[in-house]
């Protein structure tokens, strides 16, 4: 095949890098089934059990494991599962969003240690990453030295619009300052740890994938219901970015509006058109943000806005279902549990009418992250990036 070459996940391994793979293989295995004995270990990754013996110790030994209690009962010695050590490594997740910045300092098994927030009427570069360097240097105050050497990295998620000074709707004037902005190279100034930037809606996807209801699928796409709806999917157990890092932009489906008009998915099925509903009636929009979340007293105006968007992600899973014979598709989002289990109901029902020749359909469920999966799927990246296996690296075609 001339002009296309493929590369295998991993070619001409040396010894040291098939240990890493290896070891990244029982991190990965550890944080999705939660703590295993070697012996499940080893038939879950395939490796010898003397294999797995090694690294485990190794793993132990650098920090990234603690030892269980001792399983009794059974025949033969007593069995001494491992589990993942939440202070192996941490790392932060910074969320750059329409109506404020979050930032979280995440540990190795999925736990928030630390949380920052600054809400803004317009994000400007300058105050956005000031804020960043002020709240990381005074959490990092208040941990131990080997905490701190523990952090492997800066994660940012936020819509790729805010770099890339796209004039959509009502964001062209809000999100003008950022275009051009180099994020790596103004983190950079403040700070010597590696950047990662990824987007809003994927960093979602990969907040369930490691942490949520993920851990059940091999292929899944996920739709993350925010201002504006985006998602991500997952192959081979695998976040899949893409070439570029668009992949999964399900905020981007088609479909037509009430007159027949073209729209995209991000038009019909977003919070933003919620916003709307109450700015009409009157009504203050920011209740739909204010913590805790409550969205009761706004029913009258939720329920519409909900029947309309269960029936575009009705259709929404069948389009995206055409393209890869995804077993599930998860659904989340920036709004209460009670919201996001309705929604889902909804979306079952709806799908059951919808024309689905040729398709097979996929299970509907909920995902469990909700309104900080990008802050944590943010954090996730240099976490997933530095420790644990990416099946899908490798998969692209040169």
């Amino acid at each position: 095949m001339r002009g296309a070459v493929v590369t295998s996940i991993s070619p001409g391994l040396s010894q040291k890098r098939m240990r890493d793979h290896n070891a990244r293989l029982l991190l990965s295995l550890l944080l999705r089934h939660g703590e295993l004995p070697g012996s499940d270990l080893a038939r879950l990754s395939g490796l010898s059990a003397p294999t797995v013996s090694d690294i485990l110790r190794g793993l132990e030994a650098d920090g990234f494991l603690k030892r269980g209690d001792p399983v009794r009962g059974r025949v033969g010695k007593p069995s001494l599962p491992m589990r993942i050590d939440p202070e192996g490594a941490l790392s932060w997740g910074f969320k750059i969003g329409r109506r404020s910045a979050e930032l979280i300092l995440l540990d190795l098994a999925g736990a928030i240690r630390a949380e920052r927030r600054l809400p803004y009427a317009e994000p400007h570069p300058d105050e956005v990453l000031a804020f960043l360097a002020a709240a990381t240097a005074e959490i990092c105050a208040g941990l131990s030295p080997r905490q701190v050497a523990r952090i492997g990295g800066i994660g940012v998620a936020a819509p790729f619009e805010l770099w890339s000074g796209d004039e959509v709707r009502h964001r062209s004037r809000t999100f003008r300052h950022w275009s051009g902005v180099d994020l790596r190279d103004r983190i950079a100034g403040f700070s010597d740890l590696p950047v990662s930037i990824i987007n809003d809606a994927t960093a979602a996807c990969r907040a369930e994938h490691i942490y949520g209801r993920g851990r059940e699928f091999s292929d899944y796409a996920c739709f993350f219901v925010g201002t504006y709806i985006g998602g991500g999917i997952v192959l081979n157990n695998s976040v899949y970015e893409g070439r570029r890092g668009n992949a999964g932009a399900l905020g981007s489906l088609r479909t037509v509006g009430p007159h027949g008009e073209g729209l995209q998915l991000v038009d019909a099925a977003s919070i933003h058109l919620l916003e709307d509903r109450l700015s009409e009636a009157g009504l203050d929009p920011e209740a739909l943000w204010r913590q805790p979340q409550d969205w009761s007293a706004l029913a009258r105006h939720v329920d519409p806005w909900l029947g309309r968007v269960a029936q575009e992600l009705a259709g929404a899973c069948l389009s995206t279902c055409a393209v890869v014979d995804f077993e599930a598709v998860l659904i989340d989002g920036a709004f209460p549990p009670s919201i996001r289990s309705d929604l889902v109901d909804r979306v079952r029902r709806y799908l059951v009418h919808q024309d689905s020749r040729g398709l097979i359909l996929p299970r509907i469920e909920a995902g469990t992250i909700g309104a900080k999966a990008r802050a944590i799927g943010a954090a996730a990246g240099p976490i997933s990036s530095q420790y644990l296996l990416d099946t899908n690296v490798g998969m692209a075609i040169a």
